[in-house]
C-alpha cells in the first residue's frame, strides 16, 4: 500500500533523511519510530504530498505522491497529535466543514456520521466546542474525522499524545477496528510499549533507517529473550522430572529454587507446545512468561545504532 525507495530530503547542506525505503503491507499498522528531530516529521511529510524529496520514488496506493499530490490527498487520512478542528465551531460544524471539503453530499454525510457517531461514542459531544472538550474525546473526534471519507490509508502522528492510559487502550481498540476493516494504518507514537499493537516497525535515527521488523523480531536482536518461570507446588520432589522431560522435549531448562526457569531468545509455537504438554502432567504447577520490555528493546537499538554512528 505504501512504497518509498531511496527518500532523501536536504535543506541545504543539512540531510534530514537518508535514503530510507519504506515498504507497508496492505491492512497492516505500521508504527514509525524515532526520537524527536529523526526525520519521522519531514518522512510523513513526503509520504502525504505535503513536501517534495530531494531524491527517491514514493507510491501510495499505486499513486505517484511526487507526479500526483492533489490525488493521493483523496485516498488518505491524516491526524496529527494536535487535532485540527477549528476552535470557532462546534464538533459537529466541524463535521459538516469536513465533509464539504472531501465532497460528501448530504446523504452521505448522515450515513457516514451516523455511523462512526455512535462507534466512537460522540454523540454527546455534538454541540461542543472542540475547546470544552476532554483530550480523549478530542482525540477520538481526531480520529473519526480523518476517517470520514473512507480513506484506504490513515496516518496518524502520535495520535495517543496527552492522552490517560484508557483512552490510550480505547484508541488502539479502534485504530485495530480500522486495520481490520482493511484500513493500512501508518503511525507513530512515543509511547513504546504501543509498537505491541503493531504489526511492523521502522525505526529511524538521524535521518537513517535502523531498524525494519516485527516487534518479535526486535525482541530477538536487541534483547536477551523471554524469561518463563514454572513455579512447583512441590520443588524437591517434582523438580529433577520435569527437567528431565523438557530436555526430551529440547527446550533448554535450568533449576531455580521455586521450580524451573526456562530462557528462549523467542517463544515459538513448538517451544510453547512442548511447555503445555510437559507442564500439564505436573500437578499444582503454574507457568509466568515474561516478554523483554519494547522500552528495554529500543533502549538496546539505539545504544547498537550509536555505537554504529561511532564505528563509522
Amino acid at each position: 500500500m505504501i512504497r518509498a525507495e531511496g527518500l532523501t530530503k536536504r535543506f541545504g547542506d543539512f540531510v534530514a533523511v537518508d535514503r530510507v525505503s519504506l515498504h507497508v503491507e496492505r491492512g497492516s499498522i505500521f508504527a514509525f519510530l524515532g526520537a524527536n528531530g529523526s526525520g519521522k516529521s519531514t518522512t510523513i511529510r513526503m509520504l502525504i504530498g505535503i513536501l517534495e524529496p530531494t531524491e527517491g520514488s514514493i507510491q501510495v496506493d499505486g499513486i505517484d505522491v511526487i507526479r500526483h499530490p492533489r490525488r493521493v490527498r483523496d485516498h488518505i487520512g491524516y491526524m496529527g497529535q494536535k487535532v485540527s478542528l477549528y476552535q470557532g465551531l462546534s464538533l459537529r460544524e466541524n463535521v459538516e466543514f469536513y465533509a464539504g471539503l472531501y465532497g460528501l453530499t448530504r446523504e452521505q454525510l448522515e450515513e457516514r456520521w451516523g455511523a462512526l457517531r455512535e462507534r466512537f461514542s460522540l454523540g454527546e459531544a455534538e454541540a461542543e466546542k472542540p475547546d470544552d472538550l476532554p483530550a480523549g474525546v478530542r482525540q477520538r473526534a481526531g480520529l473519526a474525522l480523518s476517517t470520514l471519507h473512507r480513506p484506504r490509508v490513515l496516518f496518524l502522528d502520535e495520535p495517543t499524545a496527552g492522552v490517560d492510559v484508557h483512552n490510550r487502550a480505547l484508541f488502539w481498540d479502534l485504530i485495530q477496528d480500522e486495520a481490520e476493516s482493511g484500513v493500512t494504518v501508518f503511525v507513530t507514537t512515543h509511547f513504546l510499549e504501543e509498537a505491541d499493537y503493531c504489526d511492523w516497525i521502522s525505526f529511524i535515527d538521524t535521518g537513517k533507517l535502523v531498524a525494519d521488523a516485527s516487534p518479535a523480531e526486535l525482541r530477538r536482536r536487541f534483547s536477551r529473550g523471554y524469561v518463563v518461570r514454572v513455579v512447583l507446588a512441590d520443588a524437591e520432589r517434582t523438580r529433577d522430572a520435569l527437567l528431565r522431560a523438557l530436555v526430551v522435549h529440547k527446550v533448554p531448562a535450568e533449576a531455580s529454587p521455586e521450580g524451573v526457569v526456562v530462557r528462549a531468545p523467542e517463544l515459538d509455537k513448538s517451544t510453547l507446545q512442548a511447555l503445555r504438554d510437559v507442564v500439564a502432567a505436573v500437578p499444582g504447577a503454574r507457568v509466568q512468561v515474561n516478554q523483554p520490555e519494547m522500552t528495554d528493546v529500543f533502549r538496546a537499538l539505539m545504544l547498537s545504532a550509536a555505537e554504529a554512528r561511532e564505528a563509522a
